[in-house]
Parts: C-alpha cells; sequence; structure tokens
C-alpha cells in the first residue's frame, strides 16, 4: 500500500500564498506521476496540477489546469518523496479541499481523471479570504 499525507493548508488572504506538501510512504510504484486534485462545497473534484519523474520520454513534464497556470507550481523532491505545490496570487476561488493523488506514470500523466489514481491522501483545507 502507498499512504499520502498532505500538510500546508490554512487561511490565507486573497493575494497571499501558500505551500502544500505531500510525503509518500508505503510501497514503490517506480516511476510516478503526482497530481493534485481540489473539491470546493457542491462541486466535482478536479486535477489541479500533476508532475512525471522517471527515465522515460517525457521525465520531468509539469500539468496545470488553466485556472491555476501561471500562479501555481507543482515539484518533487525524490529524496524525501515528496512533492509540493507552491500556490501564489491565491484568490476566494481557489478555496477547496487539497488532495494528493499517486499513480504508476507508466500509464501516464497529465490532468487525468479521479478514476486514474489509485492512491490518495485525506485532504488539506485551503480557504483564501477577500
Amino acid at each position: 500500500q502507498v499512504q499520502l499525507v498532505e500538510s500546508g493548508g490554512g487561511s490565507v488572504q486573497a493575494g497571499g500564498s501558500l505551500r502544500l506538501s505531500c510525503v509518500a510512504s508505503g510501497s514503490s510504484f517506480g516511476d510516478k506521476c503526482m497530481s493534485w486534485f481540489r473539491q470546493a462545497p457542491g462541486k466535482e473534484r478536479e486535477g489541479v496540477a500533476s508532475i512525471y519523474t522517471g527515465s522515460s520520454r517525457g521525465s520531468g513534464s509539469t500539468y496545470y489546469h488553466a485556472s491555476v497556470k501561471g500562479r501555481f507550481i507543482i515539484s518533487q523532491d525524490n529524496s524525501k518523496n515528496t512533492v509540493y505545490l507552491q500556490m501564489n496570487s491565491l484568490k476566494s476561488e481557489d478555496t477547496a479541499m487539497y488532495y494528493c493523488a499517486a499513480r504508476a506514470s507508466s500509464n501516464g500523466c497529465g490532468l487525468l481523471s479521479v478514476r486514474d489514481f489509485a492512491y490518495w491522501g485525506q485532504g488539506t483545507q485551503v480557504t483564501v479570504a477577500s
């Protein structure tokens, strides 16, 4: 089993920044696609950003939802089994529960469906106030 634990959520004023962390532990599944999702009340869970690492073509590629491009940056520290989401210029519409997800990158990487990710963290709340 793979366990994912998110941290770094909290309350911030519009225009501010937060950095979310996701620490992975448990079984290794080779090259990885790590992704951040978010879900606001009454809305479906949506992909925010993904990152692919490995020896295959496309290693290091990142993917972003249009709503966060230019504001959010996804990165990974493989030595710490940790993926980060740096969130800048936060807006009230970014308010949501943020989830970390993981899948084997051999199956692809990008802004995929919730159903494409087998491993999930418990979520961390991000609240952006005007």
